[in-house]
């Protein structure tokens, strides 16, 4: 829109398709760096479905195995509350809870997205309202950064999951965010800002994964990627991939020492900056 690119010569199925791809590429770069984490989530998820019995065998099994090794390198045990050691798992668990909670959040935005997303289409498509919405919500994630915040992701409740999901569905219409406005709903919760951007960047997940699915059923029904056009979707795929993998990490290595003020100006900007176009004509 900005520039005025057409490169699919106004064909939207082109334009759904790629947008299936960039959704694709980002999802992956997103598991790229939580790749650990999920692992044990997963871990955990599928540790919950076993029978308690079993369940209580192999935590003492854990606990077990964990008393032998500590007693054949001979570390001493740690003070109470103190941090567990680098590589330590949490426990299955805490793990298993997080993992479905984390598919819960994915609900509202779910719902939502399959009864009002033809709605929201047509709402998005007023670029005024899309840069108002861009400085808003920055706004607001201005004032709930100021909140005092030290929740961890290990007391993420149902609560806030269903209360971030509600956020993340709002992002159904452009100029919202979804990192932005899932942040802003954990911070309000009382999350610090590195567990506030760490759950909003896992509970992008299920629902990218969601809507990739659902979105490339229907291209494949429509014939998949046309002729000539697999060059430019790989590379388009693999530059969301690299991006998605540096925000995630940019953003939390950030957020550990600083506001996020940065995004807040980075909004109000671009988003007084699409009203300033609007509004001279010149888009």
């Amino acid at each position: 829109w900005l520039f005025g690119w057409d490169d699919f010569a106004g064909r939207p199925e082109l334009e759904t398709t790629f947008d299936v791809a960039l959704h694709l590429g980002t999802f992956a770069g997103a598991v790229a760096y939580f790749r650990a984490d999920l692992v044990r989530l997963a871990r955990g998820g599928l540790t919950t479905l076993r029978p308690p019995e079993r369940r209580r065998a192999r935590g003492a099994d854990a606990r077990a195995s964990q008393g032998a090794a500590s007693t054949e390198t001979s570390v001493a045990p740690a003070p109470p509350g103190s941090p567990s050691p680098v590589g330590e798992a949490p426990l299955p668990a805490d793990d298993g809870r997080l993992a479905w909670l984390l598919l819960a959040s994915a609900v509202p935005a779910a719902v939502a997205g399959a009864l009002f997303a033809d709605a929201f289409a047509g709402i998005g498509e007023t670029e005024w309202l899309v840069g108002l919405l861009l400085a808003v919500f920055g706004l607001v994630l201005l004032w709930a950064d100021r909140l005092q915040g030290t929740r961890t992701a290990d007391e993420f409740r149902l609560r806030d999951a269903l209360t971030m999901g509600l956020a993340q569905a709002l992002a159904l219409q452009p100029g919202v965010s979804r990192s932005g406005v899932t942040i802003t709903a954990a911070r309000r919760l009382g999350f610090g800002r590195e567990s506030a951007a760490r759950l909003s960047f896992l509970m992008s997940l299920p629902i990218i994964a969601g809507a990739g699915l659902y979105e490339g059923v229907g291209v494949l029904g429509e014939g998949g990627i046309p002729a000539g056009f697999g060059t430019a979707f790989a590379a388009g795929m693999a530059a969301s991939a690299v991006t998605g993998w540096l925000a995630v990490w940019g953003t939390l290595r950030l957020v550990r020492t600083r506001t996020f003020t940065p995004f807040v100006i980075y909004r109000v900007v671009v988003g007084l900056g699409v009203i300033a176009l609007v509004a001279t004509g010149l888009r």
